[in-house]
């Protein structure tokens, strides 16, 4: 069916059509603007989506990459602690072995300023995620009972703080009662690290060893908050999280601190998607317009070849192959130019002079070829389907009226 219907005829008509004769300029020029909307509104979703995908997974980098991505735990927050984790926890951690962590929220205090944030307390290892962003200190040198503070350098700014000062750090959620009253647990901490991820992480995250962090929640040694999860990929929580765990275990992950940012990242991403994708639909319209004019106009071409035994079908074929080409060749030049666009997006912005960060750095990339290959399968299709009415107009004509007043 595919071969009578797609017939080499109809095949060479419809390109022949598609270049048009000198005559038909002002046909012409609406098919080659169909094509140029095509073109212009893949490259520009293909570019556009690339940058976003890059905004996400620097983020995915930067947020998730330092924060306990997941934490089991017994249900009352406190979990004893073993050498090794049980095995269906082994079995949830994908990248990594699971760690014995302690986790609250808390104060810290410096001479000038104070600030509250999340604590974690975490057992020193080089494969921690915290390691590749230091820019002060090492990890390496947490030692327990010295109780020493790794910090970000957003907080260390605003606390006025450097290597090697003293900071309170108070646990609300652990207190005790004295003739004031309830005072929360506090001691002092020596700033032994500052890192750097480039996120509002840096204003919030302090890390201490583990051993320090369950004497100020006033833990026993045996115990800790539960056992820290890592993963190639973070956004796995949402399957991971509704799978049903023995009894007395709980879940917790990043979503909830963090989930609103991606929420709001991926729905913006999905709302770009739509505005650029309706210029696409635009464009197809277009094509529609151009196939009506010009089947007016051969209505005395098609009526002679229907004449000459072409089948309906075969008259079909001829408007939907120089429609659909429009589509295919704006969709295929839209899809190259726009990965060549976001490949070189920083240094087409760096030559024009556009600064977009007040100090250096620059957009984030990710071109993902799967998405780029549906943008341009689905302009395809959407190109094509604009081709059924008028196609099927022109296969409808009938001989003998077309011819009558020729």
């Amino acid at each position: 069916m595919v071969s009578t219907m797609f017939h080499p005829v109809s095949t060479f008509i419809g390109l022949r059509y598609l270049r048009g004769r000198s005559g038909d300029r002002f046909s012409r020029f609406v098919s080659y603007m169909s094509t140029a909307g095509i073109t212009i509104g893949v490259m520009s979703l293909v570019t556009v989506l690339s940058v976003m995908n890059g905004f996400e997974a620097q983020l995915k980098g930067r947020i998730l990459g330092v924060l306990p991505q997941a934490i089991v735990s017994q249900t009352d927050g406190k979990t004893e602690r073993l050498e090794q984790a049980p095995e269906f926890i082994r079995q949830l951690s994908d990248a990594a072995h699971p760690e014995p962590i302690v986790q609250s929220e808390a104060v810290l205090q410096s001479a000038s300023q104070l600030s509250a944030g999340l604590l974690i307390g975490i057992k020193p290892s080089e494969h921690d995620p915290i390691e590749q962003h230091l820019i002060a200190g090492r990890l390496e040198n947490l030692q327990a009972g010295k109780y020493q503070i790794f910090i970000g350098h957003t907080l260390a700014r605003s606390l006025d703080v450097s290597i090697g000062d003293k900071v309170r750090l108070m646990v609300t959620s652990a207190s005790q009662f004295t003739p004031l009253g309830r005072i929360p647990s506090q001691r002092l901490f020596t700033v032994a690290g500052i890192y750097n991820t480039g996120s509002d992480v840096d204003g919030q995250l302090m890390l201490t060893h583990i051993q320090d962090a369950g004497k100020l929640m006033r833990l026993k040694p045996d115990t800790m908050t539960g056992w820290r999860l890592f993963f190639n990929d973070p956004f796995v929580v949402a399957d991971l999280s509704e799978q049903p765990l023995p009894q007395g275990w709980q879940w917790q992950d990043w979503r909830d601190q963090r989930g609103e940012l991606f929420q709001a990242v991926r729905m913006e991403k999905n709302m770009m998607g739509l505005m650029l994708g309706l210029i696409i639909g635009v464009a197809a319209f277009n094509i529609i317009s151009a196939l009506i004019m010009v089947v007016m106009e051969k209505q005395s071409e098609v009526a002679i070849l229907k004449t000459q035994g072409m089948s309906d079908r075969q008259v079909l074929a001829i408007f939907m192959v120089q429609g659909a080409s429009s589509g295919v060749i704006g969709a295929v030049i839209g899809g190259a130019l726009g990965v060549a666009l976001a490949s070189n997006l920083n240094a087409i912005l760096e030559a024009a002079g556009v600064a977009l960060f007040s100090v250096g750095g620059e957009l984030p990339v990710l071109i993902n070829p799967i998405q780029i290959t549906i943008v341009v399968v689905m302009a395809i299709a959407l190109s094509l389907i604009a081709t059924l009415f008028p196609s099927y107009r022109a296969s409808s004509v009938k001989p003998a009226e077309a011819l009558r007043y020729e």
